[in-house]
């Protein structure tokens, strides 16, 4: 017996020495923090955040993978006490809300393939690439409403997903499950961010439209008779609907695919309907817009591009303010278009429109001299954008005069010859300059430098020494002269402290230094400013820098993705005097207001390697069948002798009858398919 008990203690102690051993060699370490957070998440394990689980979520969390609002389950209260032991705050999450993007489905087809035995999308698109009829279409076979763990997705009577807005956490289940891609999360910033891409159902016009205004369905939404509801679908890309259904060339309408059988819709005549009938009802139509960030963003230029990059700034949920030189806000629009096409009431209609979506304006105030870029970042300002315009936006407030140092340090070669070798405009030409190549009048422009002071001379050309603008000789002489000559390059940033330029880069990571720049351009490029982010320093820290010790950095927006990759100032696709038409400026405004919300949240700018252009082959269609043709409406003018004043406007406007019918012409194109129907127009009158 006690040999037993010895034997029985003996195997114990073997065992518990085994025991501990073990759990030192197998112990896993559970960081505590993940622990807290774990425990305040509430245990759901819906999936809805994209992790396997709530203990996967907290991981992510901690890792920085995840924020601390990303439990699509939790509440606002959950999120704060997510923060807190974190040891960081948070801003307000706007909602993500699932957005069914395709309006053709199995219903739609007139001829239907029925799989027996696949009740799966994923299934049906893997097998056998989903209905014959659409390839971009709804499956129809409901796998989002399935997996939906919320429970805010149905199947409605046309085949297509139909989501609770109420139910809806914007948890993306259903836009993993889509193979189609037809289906994915909205929001605000989402939309304002995006760029088009080949996942998307977009249709001829909308891809035509320098805005990326969704055209067909603001069409649908006037045939409906839902006035309000297609304003603000325009208002998700254009600030301007009132002006711009007035002065716009259409690009959208050449784009028609229903001039294949007769005439383009009268997309614009519609568009300025819309708008007319939200001022003529004086019941003001707001976009929807981001929680406040109270995150501030100075803007130098009251013109279109400007206003608009406040537009989509304050619909980010930042607080923008427009700084105008002049005594008015709307640049060219007021001073180069004739009242009879452009009214300024009608202007001042839509500007007001965009004051009332959070957006302060300061007129008679002008960079350079009432104010520099780095008193607007020593102050309350966290990024400036430069939309100033060009020297046709200027050449009547300035005349003969200097024209003011906007940019640290930086002028237009018109201003420097102008200025001449007797400096006439007491341009601050300092030791160090760098010359964007200017073609003929580069050895011009460098002996005019020289004959002000310059030391030394760099010139920057975008071509290689065989293709650049200069010839051999040309070449030959300016080193000969002491100019040193860059090719292959492009000038990618500006560096500066207080109010002088210090810096420029080249390609994104050669830093030259810089005293002076002289750009070819006749305006100054888009820049954004904002101070370079350092490790030791805090915000409190910068806030309390003054202007003239402030370091600050410049970069350009991203470019119109139409002309290509390409970065840096005067690239392809850059605005050299000012833009073709308002509908382009409103479109580079969004982008500005775009790579604003990137640097803001030091976020990537690279747009994907599938954005759509109007170079991107997709499948198109070449002809229709079974549309019985209509003609376009044409839009009713006013008799010459019934025109009081120049203010009164040649064209009246659709009428209400002439609008539906005219929208009722729209085949509402997706990408490759449109649905069959009768297009019944209504008699006009």
């Amino acid at each position: 017996m006690i040999e037993a008990f010895l034997v029985m203690g003996g195997m114990g102690a073997i065992i518990g020495a085994g025991l501990a051993v073990a759990s030192k060699v197998f112990y896993v370490y559970v960081d505590p923090t993940v622990e807290k957070i774990d425990d305040l998440l509430p245990g759901a394990n819906c999936g809805g955040c994209g992790m396997p689980g709530c203990a996967a979520n907290a991981e992510a969390i901690v890792a920085g993978k995840a924020a601390p609002n990303s439990c699509v389950a939790g509440t606002d209260e959950l999120a704060q006490a997510i923060a807190e032991v974190m040891g960081i705050s948070i801003e307000a999450k706007e909602p993500d809300i699932a957005l069914p993007g395709c309006t053709y489905g199995v219903k739609d087809a007139v001829l239907k393939f029925t799989y027996d035995g696949l009740s799966n999308c994923q299934a049906a698109a893997m097998m056998y690439g989903g209905m014959k009829e659409c390839q971009i279409g709804c499956i129809g076979l409901g796998s989002c409403m399935a997996a939906c763990p919320f429970d805010a997705i149905k199947m409605g009577e046309n085949g297509l997903p139909v989501v609770d807005e109420v139910k809806c956490t914007g948890c993306g289940t259903c836009e993993r499950v889509c193979p189609k891609n037809i289906i994915t999360l909205s929001s605000v910033t989402r939309r304002i961010l995006k760029e088009y891409t080949t996942d998307d159902c977009t249709t001829p016009c909308q891809r035509a439209c320098p805005a990326g205004i969704n055209i067909s369905e603001y069409i649908h939404q006037i045939a409906e008779k839902n006035y309000h509801q297609a304003i603000q679908v325009i208002k998700e890309r254009n600030p301007f609907p009132t002006v711009i259904g007035r002065i716009c060339p259409r690009p959208c309408e050449t784009n028609c695919r229903r001039q294949l059988i007769d005439e383009p819709v009268a997309i614009n005549f519609l568009k300025r309907f819309v708008a007319d009938y939200e001022m003529k009802n004086n019941n003001r139509v707001l976009p929807f817009k981001a929680p406040e960030t109270e995150r501030r963003v100075a803007i130098v230029g009251g013109g279109v591009e400007g206003l608009s990059t406040a537009f989509f700034t304050a619909r980010l949920g930042h607080s923008p303010t427009v700084f105008e030189a002049t005594e008015d806000l709307g640049g060219l629009l007021r001073t180069a278009i004739a009242q009879y096409r452009l009214p300024h009431d009608i202007l001042d209609w839509d500007i007001a429109g965009i004051v009332e979506m959070g957006v302060e304006t300061q007129t008679d105030e002008t960079l350079g001299k009432d104010f520099t870029i780095a008193s607007l970042l020593a102050g309350d300002y966290e990024t400036v954008f430069l939309a100033a315009g060009g020297w046709d936006s200027r050449t009547e407030r300035l005349k003969d005069t200097a024209p003011e140092e906007a940019v640290p340090g930086t002028f237009l070669l018109i201003d420097l010859l102008k200025t001449g070798a007797d400096n006439k405009y007491q341009l601050n030409i300092a030791n160090n300059i760098v010359m964007a190549e200017s073609g003929k009048l580069t050895a011009v422009a460098v002996k005019t430098c020289k004959a002000l002071g310059a030391k030394k001379v760099t010139v920057v050309f975008k071509n290689s020494k065989q293709t650049a603008a200069l010839d051999e000789n040309e070449i030959k002489a300016l080193e000969a002269d002491g100019v040193t000559l860059i090719f292959d390059a492009t000038i990618t940033g500006l560096a500066g402290k207080g109010n002088n330029l210090t810096g420029i880069t080249v390609n994104k990571n050669t830093a030259i230094k810089a005293d002076t720049l002289i750009l070819e351009s006749g305006r100054l490029p888009e820049l954004i400013f904002s101070m370079p982010k350092t490790e030791n320093e805090t915000e409190t820290e910068k806030s309390k820098m003054p202007a003239d010790k402030l370091e600050w950095i410049a970069v350009t927006s991203y470019k119109n993705p139409e002309n290509g990759v390409s970065n840096g100032l005067l690239t392809k696709g850059d605005v050299i005097t000012d833009f073709s038409a308002a509908i382009h400026a409103i479109g580079a405004g969004r982008r500005a207001a775009a790579s604003i919300h990137h640097i803001l949240y030091d976020m990537d700018i690279e747009l994907p390697s599938h954005v759509v252009t109007q170079q991107t082959i997709l499948q198109d269609v070449d002809h229709l069948e079974n549309v019985k043709p209509s003609s376009r409406l044409i839009m009713p003018l006013n008799n010459i002798n019934d025109i009081p004043n120049i203010s009164t406007e040649v064209e009246k406007g659709f009428t209400e009858q002439m609008a539906v019918a005219e929208a009722n012409r729209c085949l509402k194109c997706g990408l490759i398919c449109y649905a069959d129907q009768s297009v019944n127009i209504r008699e006009a009158s």
